[in-house]
Formats: structure tokens, C-alpha cells, sequence
């Protein structure tokens, strides 16, 4: 299992996905922390298989079981709350933004690693899930901590080439190239 075998699946009509995917597992801008735990953490966002198997098994040569656990552990929590607080973001009734979530968060107190990484991680994870909420206060975590603007676009590039690449998988194995032909 590599990220060689991941690209090898990308069909040719989705050659960008698989330069950019290609650059990203080389870039500089994070550290490797950072970018083996956002690329799982955006893997375990798309809920495809073999994404998540490929990246894991590459991830899980690159992170210690401490940040690994740190790495599902966002994925987990930010599952929760991206749906939680779209919701509230995105109703009508402004009520509900002054009713306490009432939802366990705890693992945000202690994530395990760096709180630089577990934020860069969660937002990852909140622009897959799409909530505005969660962005915003990510981005802001990381601002706080003097996070450059690079690093933190660096890790939504890495969220959006692997959201991609699910897709893609996901898409292929519904209507294959072949059947397209």
C-alpha cells in the first residue's frame, strides 16, 4: 500500500488530481506531522475505503501512535461538531446559537500532539465537511499561534486534492472509464 498505488487508480481524465496529490506528499510548507496527519485526517473526512487504507498505512509509517491517535481523534470530533455547528451557522432560528452545544469535546483540551497540529488538522476537516463555523474558528486558532497564511492554505490544498481523489474512486467504481467509452 502506497501513495503510488493511490495514484495508479486515477484515471487520465483526472491527471491534475494525481500531479497535484503527488506534489502535496512532497511539500515542505508543514511539517511531517502536519502533513501526514492532515492528509489521514482528510482521508478519514471522505469515508472511502481505499483512501483512507492507502494514506493510513503511509500515514501510519510517517506519524508516531501518539499523533496517529491524535489524527482520528479530529476526524472524530470534528465529525460531530461540523455537522453540529453548520447547523447552528446555517438555521434560521437564532436561538439555538445561544443554547449550549451540550456535546463532549473534551479530547480539544488535551488533542495529544501540538495544538498547531490538532487545529490544522480540524480545519482540514471542517472545509471537507464544509462548515463556516468550524473554519472560522480554526483559522483563528491558528492565527493566535502565528500559523502564516501558507501553512494554514497548505493543509485545505491537502484536504481538497484528497476529497478529490475519493471522489474520483468513488466515481470510478460506479461508472468506470471503461463503461464511458
Amino acid at each position: 500500500m502506497s501513495i503510488e498505488t493511490l495514484k495508479a487508480l486515477v484515471p487520465d481524465y483526472a491527471k491534475d488530481i494525481k500531479l497535484n496529490f503527488s506534489s502535496l506528499a512532497d511539500d515542505e510548507t508543514l511539517t511531517q506531522q502536519q502533513l501526514w496527519g492532515t492528509f489521514l485526517v482528510s482521508a478519514l473526512a471522505t469515508r472511502q475505503a481505499q483512501v483512507i487504507a492507502e494514506i493510513g498505512a503511509v500515514a501510519a509509517e510517517k506519524l508516531t501512535p501518539e499523533a496517529l491517535n491524535a489524527a482520528r481523534t479530529a476526524a472524530s470530533i470534528m465529525a460531530m461538531n461540523n455537522i453540529y455547528y453548520r447547523f447552528v451557522h446555517l438555521a434560521s432560528n437564532e436561538e439555538y446559537s445561544t443554547i449550549p452545544a451540550k456535546l463532549r469535546m473534551n479530547a480539544l483540551a488535551r488533542p495529544g500532539v501540538d495544538k498547531v497540529d490538532f487545529e490544522l488538522w480540524s480545519l482540514a476537516v471542517s472545509a471537507i465537511n464544509g462548515c463556516g463555523m468550524c473554519i472560522d474558528s480554526h483559522e483563528a486558532g491558528l492565527k493566535a499561534h502565528n500559523v502564516p497564511a501558507e501553512q494554514i492554505q497548505t493543509a485545505v490544498r491537502v484536504a481538497s486534492v484528497v476529497h478529490a481523489l475519493a471522489a474520483i474512486l468513488d466515481a470510478e467504481q460506479a461508472f468506470p472509464v471503461a463503461a464511458a467509452v
